[in-house]
């Protein structure tokens, strides 16, 4: 687990692969992704509402994510946004964000109220992000269940074993 730790901290390659497949995990990777996605919302938003300047507010909004494929798309916006595009057309380009998300940045561009949409994005992501969560621990229980029942039978077992053998030889 050490050497995972140390590898992933210095490999930009390694953790470019292992980010990228969490992302493409069937339950897991869904959850991971909306998460990136309510946390880019939530503190683009927050940025935004601070008066921080947008290309500012993406720099440290890239590293809130906690993946380094949310990170490098949003460097790539960031860039993007700094030669005068607008922050939909680069959300767009990168094609990692769902459509509602980009026509709520557009609105939020339009209206001139980015952080009100931002923080709408971010609460419908995050409302996602308990609902799966609390469905998969829903789906785990039975399994859980069944694991301890396997663990403790074989217990029982083991210890009731010997005591069987022993009065077989006995008897």
């Amino acid at each position: 687990f050490k050497t995972y730790h140390m590898v992933h901290k210095r490999s930009q390659t390694f953790r470019h692969f292992v980010d990228n497949t969490l992302l493409k995990l069937p339950i897991i990777g869904m959850i991971i992704n909306k998460s990136a996605l309510a946390r880019f919302a939530r503190t683009l938003a927050t940025m935004s509402a601070a008066g921080v300047p947008l290309v500012d507010g993406l720099e440290s909004t890239a590293g809130a994510c906690g993946n380094i494929i949310y990170y490098a798309a949003i460097m790539k916006i960031r860039d993007d946004v700094a030669t005068g595009q607008s922050l939909q057309f680069s959300m767009e380009q990168t094609e990692l964000f769902p459509h509602m998300v980009i026509q709520m940045v557009a609105i939020g561009e339009e209206s001139g109220s980015i952080e009100k949409m931002l923080d709408k994005v971010a609460d419908f992501y995050e409302e996602e992000v308990d609902d799966r969560v609390d469905n998969l621990s829903s789906l785990m229980e039975p399994f859980v269940m069944a694991i301890l029942g396997i663990l403790v039978g074989g217990l029982i077992i083991a210890m009731y074993l010997p005591i069987f053998k022993l009065g077989a030889a006995v008897g």
